[in-house]
């Protein structure tokens, strides 16, 4: 239903926007507007793939002459965007060759995790959160999602008195999915409102935000984040019981069954090894030598963030896996295109709003209307207004949706907008209060251990301590992204 009320009422969005009078506008900035107006009301209803939206809405752009092809598809050759290859193609060579399952394992197999409900709560969180930095939120929690009901299962088989309080397998599968979540906003490649936020700011603001920078306000938030997601989910849902029987045992059966390391986990650390020492050169080059020093100047010009991730995806060719290399083209083909293309086509949109002029004109008209001023004003009012967005649609549209805009208020505003454009896209990862915010919360809800009501009110609690974490860390932190 909400899909087709939204296919009629982007039409109408459209139709409305098209013939209504905006005297202030150029005739490219009022097409553009219609067609914004339109993408907006898709990606929310989701009546079409994210994707397809996207690249109806570039299409659309070049249709209705708000600019050249030339121009609107510029974008999908963005060097942002194959920073997104490059990192997909490595995080599926990690799922292919089970790697993740190893450092899972490895984690919740340490000998001061053991059978403790806490201990097995945190480690389990710790873990995704980790793997999570590095690849899909998703793919994350679908792998995590099965080591939990795994864990599940052996408690409730071993539990014949029922002495395991209800709430903890609730508390286990959300703890999959929130760290998953909160894991992303660690590193620019962890998710892709990361990778849109700092393409908007690169190209609108011309703030550059290399990976070792990001790394020094995403791991603090992260941190912190997961600490307080840990003490509350603990508070609020005990085990009941001092030991969980039968989980130690698992566990170390599980991790047995995977063996030793074989020849394409190997190739796959080495060049997932390499791609990260290449992200994180640069900034250790800048703390040595400085940021005008030749050497720092060389790598980041010779070698981004961009051409990094290719390099290590690349290496994957030519390692050794278990049969041929490490991974197919076949398998390489594989990775999340829909989010590439999403990514493009929300860029385009973004980009074009400046070019016309769109984007001052809704900034100034915001930030009239905004009841917040000043600098710390309007970076809570863009976390608080991407955090609801990413309640109702994607975070990926969030990012593609509030950026641009939180941009544009600022500048009308006469506010630095690096603060707020950095809150609001690490705002967009949020969402944690319905089945529907993001994939994450969708695979476990379908447990069946998670009262929708649980949900609700739980990820209700992260989402004000996400707010409150954001904005405060983010004004602590920004001038290092600088």
């Amino acid at each position: 239903m909400r899909q087709r009320l939204g296919a009629v009422l982007a039409l109408a969005v459209f139709l409305l926007l098209w013939f209504l009078p905006f005297p202030g506008l150029t005739l490219e900035a009022h097409r553009l507007a219609s067609v914004l107006g339109a993408v907006v009301v898709l990606w929310v209803s989701e009546a079409l793939p994210l994707s397809a939206t996207a690249l109806l809405g570039a299409a659309l752009c070049v249709v209705l002459g708000v600019a050249p092809a030339k121009e609107v598809f510029a974008p999908f050759a963005d060097p942002l965007m194959f920073l997104f290859i490059g990192a997909f193609i490595l995080s599926r060579a990690i799922f292919v060759h089970h790697l993740d399952r190893r450092v899972a394992y490895a984690v919740l197999g340490l000998p001061w995790v053991g059978a403790q409900p806490g201990r097995i709560l945190f480690a389990l969180g710790a873990a995704t959160a980790a793997i999570s930095g590095w690849i899909s939120n998703t793919a994350t929690t679908a792998m995590m999602f099965g080591i939990g009901m795994s864990i599940i299962a052996t408690l409730r088989a071993s539990d014949g008195g029922g002495a395991i309080d209800g709430r903890y397998p609730s508390a286990l599968m959300l703890m999959i999915s929130f760290a998953a979540s909160i894991g992303g906003l660690a590193t620019p490649v962890g998710t892709p409102p990361n990778v849109i936020g700092i393409g908007f700011i690169r190209s609108l603001l011309g703030v550059e935000i290399p990976f070792f920078q990001w790394a020094l306000v995403g791991v603090p938030v992260a941190a912190v984040l997961y600490a307080l997601l840990y003490l509350y989910l603990r508070a609020v849902a005990p085990a009941g019981l001092a030991v969980l029987p039968g989980s130690g045992e698992l566990i170390r059966a599980e991790r047995a069954r995977l063996g030793p390391w074989t020849r394409g986990q190997r190739s796959v650390a080495i060049a997932f090894g390499v791609t990260v020492a290449l992200w994180v050169a640069p900034g250790i080059l800048a703390l040595a030598a400085g940021e005008s020093s030749a050497s720092y100047q060389l790598l980041t010009r010779r070698m981004p963030e961009g051409v990094a991730a290719i390099a290590g995806a690349l290496l994957l060719f030519v390692l050794p896996g278990e049969e041929g290399r490490a991974i197919t083209w076949d398998e390489a083909m594989r990775i999340d295109w829909g989010v590439v293309l999403l990514y493009g086509g929300g860029f385009a949109l973004g980009v074009l709003s400046f070019e016309t002029g769109l984007a001052d004109a809704v900034g100034r008209g915001f930030a009239g209307l905004l009841p917040l001023e000043g600098s710390f004003g309007l970076l809570l009012a863009s976390v608080l207004m991407a955090v609801l967005l990413s309640e109702t649609t994607s975070n990926t549209a969030s990012a593609n949706m509030v950026v641009p805009v939180v941009i544009s208020i600022a500048r009308a505003a006469g506010v630095d907008p690096l603060e707020p454009a950095l809150g609001a896209t690490m705002a967009a990862s949020l969402g944690f209060m319905l089945p529907v915010s993001t994939p994450c919360n969708a695979i476990v809800y379908g447990s069946g251990y998670i009262p929708l009501g649980r949900m609700i009110r739980w990820g209700l609690v992260l989402d004000l301590a996400g707010i409150v974490v954001i904005v405060t860390l983010v004004r602590l932190l920004a001038p290092l992204v600088r």
